[in-house]
């Protein structure tokens, strides 16, 4: 895999830095620590905000683990494709959707150290279900599946318990969502502080 921007010389050790800065300087902490495996499925969870992905980035640096992203293949032709690539984006043809967990194992198969970071909800808007992909994925790449999470309340983010996926989606991913029922994501700090107000 290319370098990216957690292994440039240079850079990555000054983001490391602005990073600690940062969060310390806004009151945000760390907590956990990704698994002791090399590749996993990272669930980033809940994902309400734009701001989810600069804390993502920055709990990165100062936790020490190098995370990728799935991204349409069209945001990586051009002149934007190295720069994609080196924000640790992971082209996905999305015209091909049913092949999308082949398309991300067989990226497992060939890159050392893959941490692909997955949103379940597919997007930013309140969604009743998960999408599921994330599971399928770690099934076949044979890999953990760990708990990332923001939780803008305690404004502290990381690592919860690691999931090894035993093949039963409906009792794995009940365990996983249980782990994310006490995070209180930017969306739903909104509507707390509003409820709270009268």
């Amino acid at each position: 895999m290319q370098r990216t921007l957690f292994t440039t010389p240079l850079v990555s050790p000054l983001l490391k830095l602005c990073s600690r800065l940062g969060l310390k300087l806004a009151g945000w902490t760390t907590k956990g620590k990704p698994p002791a495996e090399e590749s996993y499925v990272l669930v980033a969870a809940p994902h309400e905000s734009n701001i989810d992905l600069v804390l993502l980035l920055g709990i990165a640096f100062v936790l020490d683990f190098k995370l990728y992203w799935m991204g349409k293949d069209s945001l990586f032709k051009g002149p934007l494709g190295p720069i994609m690539r080196w924000m640790g984006g992971v082209p996905v043809d999305r015209s091909k959707t049913n092949n999308l967990v082949d398309q991300m194992v067989s990226n497992f198969e060939t890159i050392n150290g893959l941490v692909l970071t997955v949103t379940p909800e597919g997007t930013r808007s309140k969604v009743e279900r998960w999408k599921t992909g994330f599971y399928h994925i770690a099934v076949g790449a044979k890999v953990p599946i760990a708990t990332g999470f923001v939780d803008y309340e305690k404004k502290v983010g990381g690592f919860g318990p690691t999931c090894y996926p035993c093949g039963d989606l409906e009792k794995d991913l009940a365990e996983i969502q249980g782990f994310y029922s006490t995070i209180v994501g930017c969306s739903k700090l909104k509507e707390k502080r509003a409820a709270a107000k009268g």
